[in-house]
């Protein structure tokens, strides 16, 4: 499909649009177009500017058939090209939409953080009816999506409001996994493969490295620890014998007493012992997760799953004899081969298992993921399947005594919807809210891991503090071969923190 813009730079959120109703379609972009248009599929976006007012027009065409919609707004409104961008964007929309008969419940809201629209508003001192208004009115956005988006902006308050002056969280990735999902597109490895058995040792070896690197420049900058995660890939497919020297590592360079949190995502069924648990325990780490994604069989061995429920719950129930209390179950809505009735089972079985965190993600349609490589998209893009599935998660969880306190988006997701984070009171994870909110620096290590910067000051402008990043390598294999750089690069925290107190 070809993307046209005509008289106007809004690539970007119009794209993003169209990628709501198209999901995995390849577009060609073209701007500014000289003489007729082709003919074919395409999306035509117009402004034209006269001598009071903006004609703006979308005009669509699919499978030979055409239809268009236009709006006009006065040359000398104050945010003038902010709203040009929003009404192509709206006109697109309520085109599509009453079209295809699609109806993303976010309406053109694109951002991976809608609640942190809610947070900024309420920090300018805007009453929240005033923004709940303006997201239904201005940016379609569903009643139930705006009870959800602050419902999870009034947990995450008081969070957000007990944040240790510089401090810090720190990431650690494990890049593998014990075989890979055919959903998924992290960056991460079987651990069974060459690739893997060849290089994990040296891996560990040289995160172990920059683990004492890291908590060098931490200690030269007087950050203060808060919160440690150990993620992935899944931490658990190393043995009991590598899962410890990572975690001897931590204990040998950070003060891990002295962090509120301390989290190791056990993940899969099929990679926990009762030994790897003894050294998640002896770590200190308070928190785990045992991630079954669905309680059907049948999906499990359709996505690749080497597990199964039962032996899933079996895991859950002998890390709770084990002591460990706050404990978080992952579950996907839409995956190939469920359907709403088995969701709903799923759901209901976590409830009765009763973790103390239930996250509900919606499946994210990637090329990268070999299940959509290996076969059409047509059977994952149920709009309304998955939106029925994230709706009785959301009322189930609510009535169980599960709030929501975190919520992000990913691009591709079936019907544009949301991953939400679930807890009972007091059981929320510090680590995930403040990532999602980008309010306090993370200090990553590992292959992927993407260290974020937070400066104390805000800026005028946007109001936001700024935030500097700095990318270590995306595969193991690049991590340890130009692991000199990854070295270098950390050098950058000092100078950051330097200069936030010039």
């Amino acid at each position: 499909m070809t993307l046209y813009f005509c008289g106007h730079p809004f690539k970007y959120e119009l794209e993003g649009i169209c990628k709501l109703f198209f999901p995995l379609i390849r577009f060609t972009h073209v701007f500014d177009p000289e003489g007729p248009v082709p003919e074919g599929d395409f999306v035509r976006t117009i402004r034209e500017k006269g001598k009071e007012q903006t004609r703006l027009c979308v005009e669509v065409s699919l499978g030979g058939a055409s239809r268009s919609r236009e709006a006009a707004l006065p040359n000398t409104l104050p945010e003038y090209e902010k709203e040009c961008e929003r009404v192509l964007c709206v006109e697109l929309y309520r085109l599509l939409s009453e079209w295809l008969g699609i109806q993303p419940s976010w309406g053109i809201l694109t951002g991976v953080r809608p609640v942190n629209i809610i947070q900024r508003e309420r920090a300018a001192g805007r009453p929240d009816e005033e923004t709940a208004r303006f997201l239904r009115e201005e940016y379609l956005v569903s009643p139930e999506k705006l009870r959800l988006a602050f419902t999870t902006a009034d947990v995450q308050s008081g969070l957000l409001a007990d944040l240790p002056e510089r401090s810090y969280s720190l990431y650690i990735s494990i890049p593998f996994c014990a075989s890979r999902c055919s959903y998924c597109s992290f960056v991460s490895h079987a651990i069974t493969t060459r690739k893997a058995t060849d290089k994990i040792e040296e891996y560990l070896a040289l995160l172990c490295q920059e683990l004492e690197l890291t908590a060098q420049a931490a200690k030269q900058n007087r950050l203060k620890l808060d919160t440690i995660y150990i993620g992935g890939g899944t931490p658990t497919a190393l043995s009991a014998a590598q899962l410890k020297q990572v975690t001897d590592a931590v204990s040998a360079y950070f003060d891990v007493p002295s962090a509120r949190e301390y989290t190791i995502e056990a993940g899969r069924a099929d990679t926990i012992t009762r030994e790897k648990l003894e050294v998640i325990r002896a770590s200190g780490a308070g928190r785990i997760s045992v991630n079954p994604q669905t309680f059907n069989d049948d999906v499990l061995r359709r996505i690749g799953r080497r597990h199964t429920a039962a032996e899933a719950v079996e895991c859950y129930r002998m890390a709770r004899e084990m002591g460990f209390d706050t404990i978080n179950m992952d579950f996907i809505a839409g995956l190939p081969g469920d359907t709403l009735e088995s969701f709903q089972h799923t759901i209901e079985e976590a409830i009765r298992l009763s973790p103390s965190n239930i996250t509900v993600h919606t499946l994210s349609i990637k090329r990268s993921a070999d299940l959509f490589s290996e076969e059409g998209i047509a059977d994952y893009v149920k709009t309304n399947v998955t939106d029925g599935m994230t709706a009785f998660a959301r009322e189930a969880l609510l009535a169980a005594g599960y709030r929501p306190y975190y919520l992000y988006r990913q691009k591709n997701t079936i019907g544009n919807l949301e991953n939400v984070g679930f807890a009972k009171p007091g059981a929320e994870s510090l680590y995930n809210v403040y990532i999602m909110d980008e309010i306090q620096t993370i200090l990553a290590c590992g292959a992927g891991g993407v260290t974020k910067l937070v400066s104390g000051m805000k800026d005028p402008a946007s109001g936001k503090n700024p935030i500097e990043r700095i990318f270590n390598f995306k595969y193991h294999f690049e991590y340890i071969d130009r692991f000199d750089q990854i070295k270098t690069r950390k050098e950058q925290v000092t100078d950051f923190y330097a200069n936030q107190e010039k």
